[in-house]
């Protein structure tokens, strides 16, 4: 019956073969990354509704057996049986890596398993890695089949196994043939094959999770990221090493820090599975100082064309010590090194009911904004004595939700000084749309505050009625986009002092918005300078984020340098600034994720903020270049010169300002403005020296 099976595999993979067809890239301005990577989605009504039937099913059956399993096991004992587990699959690596030819991949796993397996417990722990540094290859038998230029089929989605191809089922059906545990011949056996398979599937529910509650369209992102990962995979991309383009301190004489420089080495023009086992990384060698005079804007900006460097010159107020900048768009993403292991430290995993980690503890809870719109969520952490703290409200950069992990971090502190914290989401947000009446489509500063202070408002009183206690002192502080609007919101409550005494902190506001949407949008047209290489970066590109993701949460030194290219940060910053654009765009269009949507993302990705703004914001009769004011921090001068209670924190080479803006912010704000040496766009928050300041900016008052 077996045999059988596989045969008619075997058959099923050959017809979607024949039906197979080239990926050409959509004649769109933004790229389209599922059907770059994946084609057409030929079965989207069947796939959609299996996708969500596979939610359902996760929710109500899967998910709870995790949260059990999880509130029995400890989080150091369900990483052990993953471990044992992943020792146990040798053979499917092993057998993967000779089909490709990959002999010294085959001699690593070879030695891995022998050593792990003696001097390892059987696997659960990794001598081999820690000792003999040999890192675990991903390596299962679809990446063999793809290797031997089996050609994937059309992708469709299945009950339980979500995403995959015909390629994929025969892979899965080899790497079972090929493991160890799927030869049970006992009762106790079988126990602990499912204990391994619960443990193994419970690591999923992270990812579950995030896509299902950060997008508006969890399916499309699903899918896009099924087809970016197993390119990555069956191409040998996440074979890239990525620690050698680090910065390592190195201590010497006084404590004091040298930085050690590893020699970097180019990436080949493509990778080559067969004969460069390893794909190298593409990073740059230049180490850019700061422009004083252009920070992120181009030389030819129109309001630096008639002035000299003097004209706009500002001294940092704060050095960053050993920075060792890229350029702006790199440095900006630095902002994901923010980190506190206290925010998550619990020794049962995140899905325990006996998780008591500080981000488990924050709640969530809802409000109802409009009649017969979806109510609003928002999470809230209290003191135990709420009668004597202050609180603060938190907004979030542009596109962020309510599980934004740069909140969470900003609450941690705050909560550590005394404050109950309340984490509102972007309202330049899916969620915050659905949210809000009809016709509501955010980008317009002043309009937005009032929207955001009725929220907020609403907020406090149904936390003022749960505890009996209403909050005297309050604290606005928000980031990038949400920066900005908490400056509106200031401005909005000087003029009418609705909600009593309030402190506003403010970090890295775009000063022009309209100038930083066009800037957005330059980066993020730079994919078209090479089509015909697309995949190919946004396949290294994906790899490195992975790697220097697991990277960061392993290394016991300080990262200073990040393992991009300017291309490839680009890539990355826009992909997720069009992202949140596009979750938006489809929830205003009131798409439904249960059907079919190929044309509205062929709309989506031919729209940038730009148009966006053009299309939902200006208002009738009014030109783009009369908006520019209006939504710019000069439109609030007089709060920013007249009042004492906010704080703004910003970096003289954002590269979403010009010298001009931020001269002018300076003029409006003097010494309510900390300006930081270097950093860009957020690229500050992860340093000690700004982290210290805050902290002084939160308990000074």
């Amino acid at each position: 019956m077996k045999k059988k099976f596989i045969i008619f595999l075997f058959v099923f993979l050959l017809f979607f073969n024949n039906f197979s067809i080239l990926v050409f890239a959509k004649e769109t301005r933004y790229p389209d990354y599922s059907y770059e990577f994946l084609g057409d989605d030929d079965f989207e009504s069947f796939n959609r509704k299996i996708f969500n039937f596979n939610l359902k099913l996760n929710k109500y059956a899967i998910r709870p057996i995790h949260i059990l399993w999880a509130s029995i096991m400890p989080q150091y004992g369900m990483d052990r049986l993953r471990s044992m587990a992943n020792n146990i699959e040798y053979p499917i690596r092993l057998i993967s890596s000779l089909i490709q030819r990959d002999f010294e991949t085959s001699k690593n796993e070879t030695i891995r398993f022998f050593t792990n397996t003696v001097f390892g417990l059987g696997g659960m722990y990794d001598p081999a890695k820690k000792f003999l540094k040999i890192e675990q290859s991903n390596e299962n038998m679809e990446q063999a089949l793809a290797g031997c230029k089996v050609s994937s089929g059309k992708y469709f989605v299945l009950p339980i196994l979500s995403f995959t191809t015909p390629r994929g089922i025969l892979g899965k059906i080899l790497d079972t043939a090929l493991n160890p545990g799927s030869y049970i011949g006992t009762p106790i056996l079988a126990i602990i094959k499912a204990c391994f398979t619960i443990n193994r599937t419970s690591y999923y529910q992270d990812i579950i999770k995030m896509v299902e509650s950060t997008f508006a369209d969890p399916y499309e992102i699903a899918k896009m990221i099924y087809g970016i990962s197993d390119y990555v995979r069956c191409n040998n991309y996440d074979r890239i090493n990525i620690l050698d383009s680090l910065f390592v301190p190195v201590l010497v004489a006084n404590n004091e820090v040298k930085e050690q420089k590893v020699d970097l080495k180019n990436s080949p023009e493509k990778p080559k599975i067969k004969e460069d086992k390893v794909v190298k990384m593409e990073v740059s060698s230049e180490i850019a100082t700061p422009n004083m005079l252009y920070g992120g804007a181009s030389k030819e900006d129109e309001y630096t064309n008639s002035y000299s460097a003097e004209d706009f010159r500002l001294d940092a107020d704060i050095n960053l010590a050993g920075y060792n900048p890229q350029s702006p768009v790199i440095d900006s993403m630095r902002t994901a090194l923010l980190n506190n292991p206290e925010v998550n430290k619990s020794i049962w995993n995140e899905l325990s009911i006996w998780n008591r980690s500080f981000s488990n503890r924050i709640k969530t809870s809802k409000i109802t904004i409009t009649e017969g719109k979806d109510d609003y969520n928002f999470r809230y952490i209290m003191q135990k004595d709420t009668s004597k703290s202050p609180v603060a409200i938190i907004y979030p950069s542009i596109g962020e939700g309510i599980n934004s992990e740069h909140s969470v971090i900003l609450a941690k502190m705050f909560y550590d000084v005394g404050y109950s914290v309340i984490i509102q989401g972007s309202h330049f947000q899916w969620e915050f749309v659905k949210s809000m009446p009809k016709d509501y489509h955010p980008g317009l500063p002043a309009e937005d505050a009032k929207k955001i202070l009725l929220v907020t408002s609403k907020i406090l009183e149904k936390l003022r009625l749960k505890y009996d206690y209403e909050f005297e002192d309050k604290v606005f502080i928000g980031t990038s986009f949400g920066a900005l609007e908490t400056l509106f919101v200031g401005a909005e409550e000087y003029k009418h002092n609705t909600l009593g005494n309030s402190r506003y902190i403010s970090i890295c506001p775009p000063i022009e918005l309209l100038y930083a949407m066009k800037q957005v949008d330059k980066n993020a047209q730079e994919w078209n300078n090479s089509p015909d290489e697309f995949k190919h970066r946004v396949a290294t590109t994906a790899a490195k984020v992975i790697k220097f993701y697991n990277l960061k949460e392993d290394v016991d030194f300080e990262i200073n340098n990040l393992p991009f290219s300017e291309y490839e940060a680009k890539l990355i910053t826009s992909f997720l600034m069009h992202q949140k654009l596009a979750d938006l765009i489809f929830t205003i269009e009131n798409s439904s994720n249960s059907k079919p949507n190929s044309d509205i993302y062929n709309y989506i990705n031919n729209m940038g903020f730009e148009d966006y703004t053009k299309k939902y914001v200006l208002p009738v009769n009014y030109k783009l270049e009369d908006l520019s004011y209006d939504t710019s921090l000069y439109s609030i001068a007089y709060f920013l010169e007249n009042s004492d209670n906010y704080k703004i924190y910003h970096s003289v080479n954002d590269y979403l300002t010009n010298p001009y803006q931020m001269k002018k912010l300076k003029q409006y704000s003097k010494d309510k403005l900390t300006l930081f040496d270097n950093g860009s766009h957020l690229g500050f928050l992860y340093r000690n020296e700004f982290l210290e300041n805050l902290k002084q900016t939160i308990i000074g008052h």
